[in-house]
């Protein structure tokens, strides 16, 4: 970032601050989230990820991706061959259905 632009950043914050339009947010006080996920994804992706989970609209490929992840613990406590065998074709279906999402959000927001 170029001098100016990091000085005026830096009056616009400290403006800010002046006017107390920095307090009283949500969030305040609190350690940032941890959003180490979101580091090998394109920035546009996780932002417009993180909104939409805001707003309480998770895409389909989150909502996999979470089954998915308790599937997989499910299949690391189950006890038996059978268990095991269920286990594993629900992790097999959801793992196919995540990358079909996956697929289909990159080809909607390809150029």
């Amino acid at each position: 970032m170029s001098q100016s632009l990091s000085r005026l950043v830096e009056r616009q914050i400290q403006k800010a601050l002046a006017e107390g339009q920095l307090s009283g947010l949500s969030g305040e006080g609190k350690p940032l989230p941890d959003r180490s996920g979101e580091a090998f994804t394109d920035m546009a992706t996780a932002v417009a990820a993180r909104i939409m989970a805001e707003a309480g609209a998770l895409p389909e490929e989150f909502k996999l991706k979470k089954l998915l992840e308790a599937a997989k613990q499910s299949y690391r406590e189950a006890e038996g061959d059978e268990a095991k065998r269920v286990a594993m074709a629900l992790i097999a279906d959801l793992e196919q259905r995540y990358n079909i999402a996956v697929e289909a959000r990159r080809r909607f927001m390809a150029p």
